[in-house]
């Protein structure tokens, strides 16, 4: 792998995350899509990725299949992951690497370690500085030895020498003797050996003939017939290196393969992992470092102690809310550049200033629309027809009470861009995703859920299924029972679920936990804990305002 700059921690553009609510609707879902591309068209410099906090649900999905857009990735929390700050330049040595090379690329790299692979590009350990280091001082102790088999060609390459004799290919694993006394004390020789010599025409054909295992010539002596003769006689390699004897026999214990030297049991994460979860491991860890891997055991980073220090936030955008109940986990910890929504203004406290707009119309993905002409863009025909689809959902067709003619001047535009008739499209849209006959009273339940937090610290939270007919009302006992089992999962005050029957344009409340605050609100009698609300169609404008206000 090629280091194009060690010290810097990535080369992609910087994400930013453009995020709807937790249970996402289809405007939570289509304002992500449509802003997102809005953004990377004006800020090419970064990267803007539409996310989903939730699974989708059934008239979300259809939307998607219907314009061929892509589901936005499910972001399960915004805390800083290990991917986040992971260094992507780095080089890797294979197993195969001479020590000198290794050390040559940590030292370009400005890295204390150096990740060791195999032929395939698995990782298999990684060699460190702190074992280099360690290595060297203990050589300089004892008569050196090579850490394991190294090959001819390897020792040509570190000594910057040429192979005068005897197959590249052999590799020997024995002691390296340097001859700077008289021949008479160099003592019995292994195959496995390797002996340095300077220019003692006798010395070289002594130690041939004690049988070592490769000879090497230094300081760039002329070698002679007579020894090149007998080590081709013999098949003993011979090495010819420009440095002197000294620096020869130091430099051929680095000419060892790395993998010999490796921590073959590295700190290893992956690059989902949360960076609270690991910064201790990396710490303790002798080489203050871990290497991140793929599925496949590749190495795609690295995170050292540096990179534990002051780590950046994520980035992410708020679409339809701004409540912290309803945004993604870990969102304290991250940095909010925008929020755009047409709720109230919720919760969400940011620590730097914010552009923030907060514009009542029926749907956030009008507020996305605008801009897109503002800017004198055109969405492309997925992205216009998610935003389409988000209007028409969130105003019930331009029903709903929550209409402005903002929405319906958003609705004709898109219309045109996509050459579909908006109601008729709106029809198809409802119709095709209210049979919620298949689902549980769990699920209907769940699916579209947003939490609400009342002056009194306490939280409320509200459902809505959008249904053509009363057929649901005939399982009413069963989905009383799904929001009393939500309510003493969740610990809220109250739970309400809105069947709302967009046909004729009104909603019958299934209601759990604090009953009487509900029929407070409403001036209505909760018969079987069901409430009816004839024209009562959003949950924003005609709902939650009025539980929130009740006492």
């Amino acid at each position: 792998m090629t280091v194009s700059d060690p010290r810097s921690r990535h080369n992609r553009p910087e994400r930013v995350y453009v995020s709807g609510h937790r249970n996402p609707d289809t405007d939570s879902i289509g304002a992500a899509i449509g802003y997102a591309e809005l953004k990377a068209l004006l800020d090419p410099e970064r990267e803007y990725r539409p996310a989903r906090l939730g699974e989708l649900n059934a008239q979300t999905t259809w939307a998607l299949e219907r314009w061929g857009a892509e589901s936005p990735h499910l972001l399960v929390h915004i805390s800083v992951r290990a991917g986040d700050v992971m260094q992507e330049d780095f080089p890797v040595a294979s197993m195969d690497t001479p020590l000198r090379t290794a050390g040559q690329q940590m030292a370009a790299a400005s890295l204390d370690l150096l990740p060791v692979v195999d032929a395939e590009g698995v990782l298999t350990g990684v060699l460190t500085e702190r074992s280099l280091a360690r290595r060297y001082v203990r050589d300089s102790h004892e008569v050196p030895q090579l850490l394991g088999p190294t090959s001819v060609a390897a020792m040509a390459t570190v000594l910057e020498g040429d192979i005068l004799a005897g197959p590249g290919d052999r590799r020997v694993d024995g002691r390296v003797r340097v001859l700077a006394r008289d021949v008479a004390t160099f003592g019995p020789s292994s195959p496995a050996d390797v002996a340095v010599v300077g220019d003692r025409h006798d010395a070289q054909l002594r130690v041939l003939e004690l049988g070592i295992g490769v000879l090497v010539i230094s300081s760039g002596t002329a070698v002679p017939d007579a020894t090149l003769a007998l080590a081709r006689e013999r098949g003993t390699p011979v090495i010819s290196t420009p440095l002197d004897s000294y620096v020869a026999g130091r430099m051929i214990t680095l000419s060892c393969p790395c993998q010999a030297l490796a921590d073959c049991d590295p700190l290893t994460v992956r690059a989902r992992d949360l960076l609270n979860d690991i910064d201790e491991d990396i710490k303790d860890a002798s080489y203050r470092a871990a290497v991140v891997v793929n599925r496949e055991g590749h190495p795609i980073g690295l995170v050292t102690r540096a990179d534990l220090v002051d780590p950046p936030a994520r980035k992410v955008i708020l679409v339809d809310h701004a409540e912290s109940a309803q945004s993604i986990p870990g969102v304290e910890e991250a940095e909010i550049v925008e929020i755009l929504d047409h709720h109230h203004i919720g919760s969400i406290e940011t620590t730097l200033p914010v552009r923030a707009i907060f514009d009542p119309v029926g749907s956030t993905s009008t507020l996305v629309t605008e801009q897109f002409r503002a800017a004198s863009l055109t969405p492309s025909r997925e992205a216009a027809g998610m935003l389409l689809s988000a209007i028409l959902s969130d105003t019930v067709i331009l029903t709903s009470p929550t209409t402005t003619a903002r929405d319906a001047k958003a609705v004709r535009h898109l219309g045109e861009l996509l050459g579909v008739v908006p109601e008729e499209y709106g029809r198809e849209m409802f119709e095709s995703t209210s049979d919620v006959s298949g689902l549980s009273a769990e699920a209907i339940v769940g699916r579209d859920l947003k939490a609400y937090e009342l002056a009194s610290g306490q939280t409320i939270c509200i459902g809505q299924v959008e249904t053509v007919g009363d057929s649901l009302l005939e399982r009413v006992g069963e989905l009383r029972e799904a929001t009393e089992a939500r309510l003493s999962l969740d610990g809220h005050r109250l739970v309400a679920l809105m069947v709302t029957d967009v046909a004729i344009g009104s909603t019958h409340l299934v209601v759990a936990g604090d009953v009487a605050l509900a029929e407070r609100a409403f001036g209505a009698s909760a018969n079987g804990g069901v409430i009816p609300l004839p024209g009562v169609m959003s949950r924003k404008k005609q709902v939650a305002p009025r539980l929130m206000k009740a006492r």
